[in-house]
């Protein structure tokens, strides 16, 4: 039987080219090709205009991938991803600019100066839930930043991999970056080259392993991984809102969103009234039922399709809605499970899919505390008022938050989108992004010949022997700074309010 890759006409890299691959780029980079700025913004336009010209194949692949409607695979992917590379072009010129900095009076003459620079050749690792947002959109700040470029889009979703492998080399340079395509043969062949900085999307397990092998070179690596994302709401919640907003993060893509809300964390008497506004939301977004709509999205392949609904049929709580699913069609209801215990199926380890448990807690309080019991998680939501929304954003982490909605953080450029910890490391998005794949090069530039040469010469002698302690108490007057705040009466006290007060 041919495999889903086969299916879909994706013909691999050899593991051969690979080698390569990587040492074309590495030349080309030190041609200093990618260092101008109006390449770099013709190759985003480039970018831009695949995107825009193939839409329509666009979204017939990520259909084909992931059964997504057209709606939604423009709205989280395309033009997400056109409006960044428009947001880059437009803001280049700013966020490259050498920054000169102020030092004290001893350094102005010495010009103390940061420059933006290119890391080199980088290697971008893709995941398949969003073949376009996830794999390209780190591209466009590598491409800003002036490097050179590998992307390996996941072999998951084929023919996404396969139309862009394939417009990739119609639209943009080969010489500065290149799409290769495979599994795990070529992703190892990629990982053991050297790069100047990796960038992986997907699991904490394989995260590990790419951190791994970039330690042999001491290369850099921004890991966007996942986990668990807890959405808290608070009785003070407009349930009937948090309920759609909810349902809504939870079903986009069918629930294939790292970013997706991964279980939910009320007090009795709200989950009562939240599962009757599901259910009421539920019927609103799919009136003929998910099953047979046309806006909701189907499980990548049979192995996740298994690995979700054996969470579901072993759940020890009680399934409120859905519940149901075709492996055939890999459809899987949206399923809201009650009462789900913490050590539930659901709650081993990231669903990665439409079902969200419900956990009941006391208070709070309780909630913040479980919460931080557990890894770090990617993003944290909380609906209810805004007074308790700062004691939960106070009192945890999580690489984002989200007061009373989800998932729209990912679509404001101008936020840093990453994790912490577990859920990975880095960020990227707007100038993040091009910060993150560009290296902050402190220079410092001392005349030493005319007037300045001569001026710099006479301040600084005071550094060469014979050592003097005149010339020491001039320097600290150039140089030093002052201690211009009070001693602390009690070190060891943190004046804030504790967590109870707030």
């Amino acid at each position: 039987m041919a495999t889903p890759q086969e299916q879909a006409g994706l013909v691999y890299s050899t593991v051969e080219e690979i080698p390569q691959i990587n040492a074309d780029l590495r030349k080309v980079f030190l041609t200093h090709k990618t260092r101008d700025l109006e390449y770099r913004k013709n190759q985003l336009k480039q970018m831009a205009f695949m995107i825009k010209d193939n839409e329509n194949l666009l979204v017939e692949a990520l259909k084909k991938d992931l059964g997504r409607s057209r709606f939604d695979s423009v709205f989280g992917e395309t033009m997400l991803v056109v409006n960044e590379i428009v947001d880059t072009i437009k803001n280049l010129d700013k966020w490259a600019k050498s920054e000169r900095v102020w030092a004290g009076m001893a350094w102005p003459m010495h010009y103390p100066t940061v420059r933006k620079e290119p890391k080199g050749t980088v290697l971008v690792l893709g995941a398949w839930n969003y073949p376009l947002n996830v794999q390209v959109s780190p591209v466009i700040y590598a491409i800003a930043a002036g490097n050179c470029v590998v992307m390996k889009p996941s072999e998951v979703a084929p023919h996404s991999a396969k139309l862009i492998a394939e417009l990739w080399g119609k639209y943009m340079d080969p010489e500065t970056s290149r799409i290769v395509n495979g599994g795990i043969p070529q992703a190892t062949a990629l990982l053991d080259q050297r790069w100047e900085h990796i960038m992986y999307t997907g699991n904490g397990t394989v995260g590990r392993i790419v951190a791994e092998k970039a330690a042999k070179w001491l290369c850099p690596v921004t890991l966007e991984l996942g986990g668990k994302s807890p959405t808290i709401i608070d009785e003070t919640a407009d349930l009937a809102k948090t309920a759609r907003r909810v349902l809504w993060g939870k079903t986009f893509n069918s629930g294939q969103t790292c970013i997706a809300p991964d279980y939910i964390m009320c007090t009795p008497a709200v989950q009562t009234k939240l599962v009757e506004e599901f259910k009421k939301a539920s019927k609103e977004f799919f009136p003929n039922g998910p099953a047979k709509s046309a806006d909701f999205s189907r499980i990548i392949n049979d192995g996740h399709w298994k690995r979700i609904n054996s969470m579901v049929t072993g759940t020890r709580g009680k399934v409120v809605l859905g519940g149901d699913g075709d492996q055939s069609t890999k459809y899987l209801a949206p399923t809201i499970i009650a009462d789900a215990p913490q050590d539930d199926s659901t709650m081993s380890g990231e669903i990665f899919g439409p079902v969200l448990p419900i956990c009941t807690v006391k208070n709070i309080d309780e909630a913040i505390d479980f919460v931080n019991s557990r890894d770090q998680p990617l993003v944290l939501y909380y609906f209810g008022d805004q007074k308790k929304a700062k004691k939960v954003l106070d009192n945890t982490r999580s690489g984002g938050a989200v007061v009373n909605d989800t998932l729209l953080h990912f679509a404001v450029a101008e936020l840093p989108f990453g994790g912490t910890g577990p859920s990975g490391y880095g960020n990227y998005h707007g100038k993040a992004g091009f910060d993150t794949f560009s290296h902050d090069r402190a220079t410092l530039n001392a005349p030493a010949k005319g007037v300045v040469g001569f001026a710099i010469e006479k301040v600084m002698s005071m550094r060469y022997p014979p050592l003097r302690d005149s010339d020491l108490a001039k320097f600290k007057l150039l140089s030093g700074k002052s201690i211009n705040f009070g001693r602390p009466t009690n070190p060891h006290q943190s004046p804030s309010r504790s967590r109870a007060a707030l």
